[in-house]
């Protein structure tokens, strides 16, 4: 304020020197030029001009008439104005340890009225004191009004919205088990594995009304990999992960949740494992060709994912379509990642398939196997010939003649089926992909049975 005082204190002075110089002294030069161009000018208002308080009084006029237009805020810059004040913070005042309030607003807008210098002020000020006061109410809805405390007395004001109705319910409370969740998991390094968070609580307490309580199905500490200390293998700490409260269809639930942030400990791994490639030949060579050998320039690959993932991984497969192939070819393909597979080192394969004049030869006794059995269940063959079958075998002679029963399996897949009787498909597996198996039996009926 003592600085406002000052400024309009030199205002009126700089008004005062200006029109001292300006108006005053070139007044007066004119009038003593005037009378001195006149014979004979009147003795009397000459001697009145002479004066020296004639100039004073004048020079006090002057002043008292500006004085007077700009107090009437004749000026422009004193005209009143308007101006507006908007996204400005509301706080409630209620008791937060017992009641949950709904409906509050967030912010609201004030638009101020009057002078331009009074509105400039306003606006400096760094914070704006608008609260609504719920002091005293009990739960049930209030409509009630929004105060804006102002500083500057001379400024009328309007508040938008100037009242809102909010729900008051008692404050309860809940304790959640809390779980993590791992997010922008893909901007972590792809040989690189988060395989193990560590709270220093699995347990948190959730407050808030007894509609929003109910609505909680699940509190997550938000793991945001962005955030990680280092990404490299170790163990190291997150500081301040914020917890999230969620109904069952995964959206926000707004309730308090104590502590609102966790620490916690995460373990980075990089398991990794070296598998062979299987090159999978899809579709049929031409009639009378068989394939006599698959040659790749890399035979093994190393991948990286979770361990659970690579335990399970015995080799990667790459299926290449040899249908109606009549002459040796060299293809070129990708190789698709497994399923919880992050990583390989190398992602591409190149494959050289020679053809070879095809022979045929069957062998037999071949036994046929369940798979997919649902447990607690049993299953026989109706027939005891169907429980072994009869395998052909396609391809170069060279090839054929090495394989014995025990590289072929013989199987027939029970997935969904019911107890009863059903006629299922038997299905070959061979170890030699070079090589065509074909059952002679198509299909044998079986009996599941508890």
């Amino acid at each position: 304020m003592k600085k406002l005082l000052k400024a309009i204190k030199n205002f009126f002075l700089s008004i005062w020197k200006f029109i001292d110089k300006r108006i005053v002294l070139p007044l007066t030069k004119l009038v003593l030029n005037l009378t001195g161009k006149f014979e004979n000018p009147g003795k009397f208002f000459e001697n009145w001009l002479s004066k020296r308080n004639t100039l004073l009084f004048i020079s006090l006029a002057l002043a008292v008439f500006v004085f007077i237009v700009i107090d009437q805020k004749i000026v422009t810059f004193s005209k009143n104005s308007a101006e507006v004040l908007r996204s400005i913070p509301v706080t409630a005042i209620y008791n937060e340890e017992a009641y949950v309030v709904e409906g509050l607003p967030e912010t609201v807008d004030i638009t101020l009225i009057g002078s331009k210098t009074d509105l400039f002020i306003a606006k400096q000020m760094s914070t704006y004191d608008v609260s609504i006061d719920l002091t005293g109410l009990k739960p049930g809805q209030h409509k009630v009004n929004i105060k804006y405390n102002q500083s500057l007395t001379d400024l009328e004001y309007m508040v938008n919205p100037s009242a809102a109705t909010v729900i008051i319910y008692d404050k309860a409370s809940q304790t959640k088990s809390l779980s993590v969740d791992i997010l922008n998991k893909d901007k972590l390094d792809d040989k690189l594995i988060i395989s193990e968070t560590k709270i220093s609580s699995d347990k948190v307490i959730v407050k808030g009304s007894e509609q929003k309580l109910e609505q909680v199905a699940a509190v997550k500490a938000l793991l945001d990999v962005e955030n990680l200390v280092k990404q490299e293998v170790g163990t190291f700490t997150v500081k301040d992960v914020p917890l999230r409260a969620y109904d069952i269809n995964g959206d926000p639930v707004d309730v308090e949740i104590v502590p609102s942030k966790m620490d916690i400990e995460v373990t980075i791994t990089s398991p990794s494992k070296e598998v062979p490639i299987k090159i999978n030949p899809t579709g049929s060579v031409a009639f009378g060709k068989a394939i006599t050998s698959l040659e790749t320039d890399v035979s093994k690959i190393k991948v990286y994912g979770d361990q659970e993932t690579l335990d399970a991984l015995n080799y990667i497969s790459v299926d290449v379509d040899v249908t109606d192939l009549k002459s040796n070819k060299e293809y070129k393909l990708d190789i698709n990642k497994p399923v919880g597979v992050t990583s390989m080192s190398v992602n591409s394969v190149t494959v050289n398939i020679t053809l070879g004049t095809v022979s045929e030869r069957d062998i037999t006794g071949i036994k046929v196997v369940t798979r997919n059995l649902p447990s607690g269940y049993s299953v026989t063959a109706d027939d005891e010939s169907n429980a072994n079958v009869t395998v052909n075998l396609k391809g170069v002679a060279s090839v054929i003649e090495g394989i014995t029963s025990d590289d072929i399996i013989a199987f027939v897949d029970l997935s969904g089926l019911e107890p009863g009787t059903h006629d299922v498909e038997v299905q070959i597996e061979g170890s030699d992909p070079k090589v065509q198996y074909l059952s002679k039996t198509k299909k044998i009926r079986i009996t599941i049975s508890k």
